[in-house]
């Protein structure tokens, strides 16, 4: 799965942007080395490219781009892909949910045809429109190995979240494109190539909202911490964020129904 978002809509946290590239000892030399970022459309080439039988885009006027797998490439992936949309909510999908069933009965969806993509839409909108429930502790719910990105074209809602399980069997990566974009994607060849030195593992146990930033739902309380990173060739690259046990955060007040919960989560820092 692939989204990329107008840094407009996504705001993504600045230390995900790498710094200045730097300097690598090459024999008796120094030579900078800088991996130039992609435009959305390259990525969106690319993701083409590195699935060119069965892969699909869909573009959003919004600066919103959801690329997918279909389902006769999925053999090419090693989890189960699904994306489905709902009343202009659209949600990808990787991994499962081993409480599946569960879940289902207590969102109310017995008797329907759902998978793991529709039930993250439903909480997904129970949260937004009538839950006054803390998004972490929605998110603490989900039982299984899962990524997924959520894209809600909603007029006046317009918002991304995104999450990742904590126990890492999913992979998950996000970057900044060449215009100032939030590219997310499972594979890790297409955002480091698109984000150049911009790009980072998605920190697990967190979610991701577009107006309330990077949070860990394991642990809500604390705040997130960026570690600079330095990859194989000794660049400094996009951050990496990890749960600053030391440091904690404000609660989060309950809100009534009539009020958007994601403007409680608190910015510290899912075919």
């Amino acid at each position: 799965m692939l989204g990329i978002f107008h840094k407009q809509l996504a705001h993504p946290p600045q230390e995900l942007n790498s710094p200045e590239p730097a300097n690598i000892p090459t024999g008796k030399h120094v030579a900078t080395v800088k991996r130039q970022p992609k435009n959305p459309d390259e990525i969106i080439r690319d993701f083409h490219t590195a699935y060119p039988n069965d892969s699909f885009a869909a573009t959003f006027g919004c600066g919103a781009t959801l690329a997918c797998v279909g389902p006769h490439g999925r053999h090419l992936c090693k989890h189960e892909r699904m994306f489905c949309g709902f009343e202009n909510i659209y949600c990808m999908f990787v991994g499962r949910l081993d409480n599946l069933s569960s879940l289902i009965r207590q969102y109310g969806l017995s008797g329907k045809s759902t998978n793991e993509a529709v039930l993250i839409i439903e909480a997904y909108r129970t949260l937004r429109d009538r839950g006054p429930y803390p998004a972490d502790q929605v998110i603490k719910d989900l039982s299984g190995s899962f990524a997924f990105v959520v894209f809600d074209s909603t007029p006046n809602k317009t918002s991304v979240f995104a999450a990742l399980s904590s126990d890492g069997e999913i992979p998950l990566f996000w970057g900044i494109s060449g215009d100032g974009s939030v590219v997310i994607c499972d594979d890790r060849d297409i955002v480091k190539a698109g984000c150049g030195k911009s790009y980072a593992p998605f920190p697990p146990g967190c979610m991701f909202h577009s107006e309330g930033g990077l949070k860990s739902f394991e642990h809500p309380m604390n705040k997130l911490k960026p570690m600079p990173r330095v990859d194989s060739e000794g660049m400094m690259c996009g951050a990496n964020f990890k749960v600053d046990t030391f440091t904690k955060v404000n609660s989060m007040p309950r809100v009534g129904s009539a009020t958007n919960w994601f403007s409680q989560v608190v910015l510290v820092i899912s075919v």
